[in-house]
């Protein structure tokens, strides 16, 4: 069985996001669990809101970006030819915590077509209380990247802020996850989240995912932090996960 029905499909065209009626196993979470606090002890992360890259910083993350229950998924949505591009960790402490403004996530990325999705997994009980995901459900569907401000206050999490007159009037929607569930959104989707000062910790990770029809142009993301001052992706890892580079321009990690 695929794990997304045509309801499923009809629903993420419409809101720009699903979350599927499956997870990870408990034996799965509990391995998340663990290697989630053996990494931040490795890396000595002791308040950190988001660790970019952490494939590259441990390739054995990638095991949980490859999981059917998340692939499949995925490639009902892209395709079956794909290219796992970025990952992250955030994980929010229950104090003091910082907002991620509201943004949209593909405005610097240099993929051309813009044609990617994340999938957000949750490590911990996500929920409103915590912190969890808000989207802006259909505010992906004219797919258009707005403007954004820089803003480099420490009482957020990215610096790239949507201007407030492209927010859109639909009522944000909060995305509650059990821990090991998941939901895969649009890259055109406005989103963000609440400090968490619920006094419990809120962490999940992200994996990005673009079809391999798809070019990531690093002469492009150069260019981008030239201009624009955006974070340097110009030489991140590009992993082919399932499928072939259709495009025949993406430079594969080995």
């Amino acid at each position: 069985m695929k794990p997304l029905s045509a309801e499923d499909i009809a629903r993420y065209h419409r809101d720009g996001i699903v979350v599927p009626d499956m997870g990870f196993s408990p034996d799965t979470v509990r391995e998340l669990q663990a290697k989630l606090d053996a990494f931040l002890t490795a890396q000595n992360i002791t308040d950190a809101d988001y660790v970019p890259d952490i494939i590259d910083k441990d390739p054995s993350w990638l095991r949980f970006g490859v999981m059917p229950e998340i692939l499949d998924a995925v490639a009902q949505l892209i395709g079956e030819d794909i290219i796992i591009w970025g990952s992250a960790l955030f994980c929010k402490a229950g104090k003091g915590g910082r907002a991620t403004p509201w943004h949209q996530d593909g405005h610097y990325w240099p993929i051309r077509p813009l044609h990617t999705v994340t999938a957000w997994i949750a490590i911990d009980e996500v929920n409103a209380e915590n912190s969890c995901l808000r989207v802006i459900p259909g505010s992906h569907r004219d797919r258009v990247s707005y403007q954004h401000d820089v803003d480099n206050s420490d009482t957020i999490v990215l610096n790239q802020v949507l201007k407030p007159e492209y927010l859109q009037s639909a009522p944000p929607r909060d995305i509650e996850l059990a821990p090991g569930r998941f939901s895969i959104h649009d890259v055109y989707l406005i989103h963000g989240a609440n400090p968490n000062n619920s006094g419990k910790r809120r962490a999940g990770m992200v994996f990005r995912y673009m079809p391999a029809s798809s070019h990531f142009d690093r002469d492009l993301a150069a260019r981008q932090v030239r201009e624009m001052g955006v974070l340097d992706l110009s030489r991140r890892k590009l992993h082919l996960v399932r499928g072939i580079d259709r495009s025949g321009r993406n430079a594969i990690s080995a």
